[in-house]
């Protein structure tokens, strides 16, 4: 058997994340691909960038410090590959790019910023691809801290995607265009029409209520079960959601906007079910990896 060490850095909006994964080939057998560590470091460039445009200085520290770490780890466990890619918040900031040559130059780690497109073709390059059924038309949500990716998926490819700049972080600084929902009600409306579909969630707030909601892993949450929490939420403080749903500070305070977009994605596109398969950008960063790897 050989074993392939990968890395995956998805530096996003709130959180920035390593994924290390080790993948098993065997000769006539399907690659296993075996989540060896994941880490999730808070770190809320979004903060900075959607109220000032730039990150702050103490952030900045913070990154390279994360970036070191990561660099260390991946020495550690044996990476022979890695990937570090950037979204919303970094593709906004003034001094984005000066970030990337200070972490290339001190700690070796080349990190792309990629835009919303190149996002949605990361992410369904994942397990999603062997999820979807042919028969059935999804509607992908990708729900960031600066930005929500839409990709409507026919016959298990992508057939329509959309990036929206708005994200749980942009909610909360109050930094989100009042044509933005709008916009995006647009965008279902005209690529989905009466057309039946299911909604596929992604990200940290839609698999953190997925953990607890109390439905069977694998079986999709109801439209109504989400409207319903939602609504529970907002009567809560951040304390409160902290302490009923042991959740970290940093999505405490921003899960509630996660869940209003996706009561309107719910609202607009009629869909009665979200499933959730706790899929993410740093899979996907893996998968396509690994396809490149293995060309």
């Amino acid at each position: 058997m050989k074993i392939r060490k990968l890395g995956a850095i998805d530096i996003g909006s709130n959180a920035v994340r390593l994924l290390i994964n080790f993948v098993y080939e065997e000769e006539g057998k399907t690659p296993v691909f075996n989540k060896t560590s994941i880490v999730r470091m808070p770190i809320r460039l979004g903060h900075d960038v959607f109220t000032d445009g730039k990150v702050s200085e103490s952030n900045k520290e913070r990154i390279c410090d994360a970036m070191h770490s990561y660099a260390l780890m991946m020495k550690v466990y044996g990476v022979e590959h890695y990937r570090a890619f950037a979204t919303s918040a970094m593709r906004e900031a003034k001094n984005g790019t000066k970030i990337v040559e200070k972490v290339k130059k001190h700690y070796g780690i080349d990190i792309q910023i990629i835009d919303g497109k190149t996002e949605a073709e990361l992410l369904f390059s994942t397990e999603l691809s062997s999820f979807v059924k042919d028969h059935k038309t999804y509607l992908y949500v990708d729900v960031g801290g600066g930005s929500t990716e839409l990709t409507l998926l026919k016959d298990n490819k992508i057939f329509a995607s959309k990036s929206f700049e708005v994200g749980t972080v942009r909610l909360l600084d109050n930094q989100v265009d009042p044509s933005t929902f709008p916009a995006m009600h647009a965008w279902i409306k005209e690529n989905i029409g009466s057309e039946e579909i299911e909604l596929i969630g992604s990200g940290g707030n839609i698999n953190h209520v997925y953990k607890y909601s109390g439905v069977k892993l694998g079986t999709p949450l109801g439209a109504t079960y989400v409207k319903k929490h939602y609504s529970v939420l907002q009567t809560m403080t951040t304390d409160e959601r902290m302490q009923n749903f042991n959740m970290k500070p940093d999505r405490a305070d921003v899960v509630v906007y996660a869940l209003e977009i996706y009561s309107n994605v719910l609202k607009w596109s009629k869909a009665t079910k979200i499933h959730v398969p706790k899929i993410g950008l740093s899979d996907g960063i893996i998968r396509a990896l690994y396809r490149d790897l293995s060309k």
